[in-house]
C-alpha cells in the first residue's frame, strides 16, 4: 500500500501511557508479545516501538514518518531544526505535569549554583543538554553518561546529577537537594519534513493529533444533561461551572427545556445536590471520551 503513515510509539515508561490516549482518540494499539510493531486498527498506519530517547534521530532520518517524543530528546539528539513539530501533548506517566530536568546534589554538598560545579563530575542521561547548559554559564565540567540509577551516584561517583523529575519524590528519597532547573519538557508530536510537506501524510497526521488533542482536552471531564423548568433556568445556571455556555434545549412541554454542559470530573459529586436543589432533575450524567473545539 502506498499510503502507509510510519509512525514511531515511545517504547517504556509512556509506552502504556501512550496507548491508553490513543484509545480514548478512537485507535486500538495492542502490542503483540516480543514484538516492536503494535497492531493498530487502521489499515493506513504502521506503528513501530522506539525508545523516546533515539525516536527524534530516526524521525530527523525519514526512517519515521512522525512519532511522539519528549522535547528533551528532540534537543538532546541536536534534532530541534530538523524535525517539524506538529502539536504538542502534555501527558506522562505520572501526571498532565510537564517533566523537569534539573540539577541536583547531596543535601550536604556546597553546590548553590552554577558556578560552583567548575571542574566538578556530573551524571545524566542527557549529556549534550548538561553540556550546553554548563557552557553557556562559561563553567567547564566533568560530564558523564549515566545508563542508570542516576540518583544514587553522589556523593561517591558523581559530584552532582542532572535528572528528569515531576514530583521529585526519587531525589528526595535519595536525599539529594535540587539546585535549579535546566529544562522544561513536554511530549510533542514531531515529523519529518517531508513527510510533514507530503498533503497524504500531512492530513493523516493532522487528522491523528486532532483526535489525541480532543482525547486529551476530554480527560477528567464529564457531561450532564438535566431537566429544568423555564422558570428555574437562571438558578440552575447560577450553580453550573460550565466549559461552555450550556446547550439549552426546548421540550415538549413549553415550560421545561433541556440542559446540556461540561463540567470537571472531581466537581460531579458537589455540582448534582445543588443542581437538584435549583430545581433540575433528570439528571444524567455521561462519560467523555473527546472534546474537539
Amino acid at each position: 500500500m502506498d499510503n502507509v503513515l510510519k509512525l514511531g510509539l515511545p517504547a517504556g515508561s509512556l509506552q502504556e501511557a501512550t496507548a491508553d490516549l490513543f484509545r480514548k482518540a478512537g485507535y486500538k494499539i495492542t502490542f503483540p508479545s516480543r514484538s516492536y510493531y503494535p497492531a493498530v486498527d487502521d489499515p493506513e498506519i504502521h506503528c513501530t516501538l522506539i525508545r523516546a530517547q533515539e525516536m527524534a534521530r530516526y524521525v530527523r532520518d525519514g526512517s519515521l514518518d512522525c512519532g511522539l517524543t519528549g522535547h528533551d530528546w528532540v534537543v538532546e539528539n541536536g534534532a530541534a531544526g530538523d524535525v517539524v513539530e506538529l502539536a504538542e501533548l502534555v501527558f506522562s506517566k505520572v501526571s498532565r505535569r510537564p517533566v523537569r530536568w534539573v540539577l541536583a546534589v547531596p543535601e550536604a554538598s556546597p553546590v548553590r549554583g552554577p558556578k560552583d560545579l567548575q571542574g566538578k563530575r556530573i551524571a545524566t542521561e542527557v549529556v549534550n543538554i548538561t553540556r550546553n547548559w554548563l557552557a553557556s554559564r562559561g563553567v567547564t565540567a566533568q560530564v558523564e553518561f549515566s545508563w542508570g540509577a542516576t540518583e544514587v551516584k553522589p556523593p561517591k561517583l558523581a559530584d552532582a546529577i542532572v535528572e528528569v523529575t515531576e514530583t521529585g519524590s526519587s531525589l528526595r528519597a535519595n536525599n539529594l537537594r535540587i539546585v535549579c532547573d535546566i529544562l522544561t519538557s513536554t511530549p510533542r508530536f514531531i515529523a519529518h519534513p517531508a513527510a510533514a510537506a507530503d498533503p497524504w501524510k500531512r492530513e493523516k497526521m493532522n487528522d491523528l493529533v486532532l483526535m489525541l488533542k480532543g482525547a486529551m482536552a476530554a480527560e477528567g471531564k464529564v457531561g450532564l444533561m438535566m431537566n429544568v423548568r423555564k422558570s428555574d433556568v437562571e438558578k440552575v445556571l447560577a450553580v453550573l461551572p460550565a466549559l461552555q455556555t450550556p446547550t439549552e434545549s426546548p421540550l415538549a412541554d413549553p415550560d421545561w427545556m433541556a440542559l446540556n454542559t461540561i463540567i470537571s470530573e472531581d466537581t460531579v459529586r458537589h455540582i448534582i445536590p445543588r443542581l437538584k436543589a435549583a430545581g433540575a432533575c433528570g439528571i444524567v450524567e455521561y462519560p467523555l471520551n473527546k472534546i474537539i473545539d
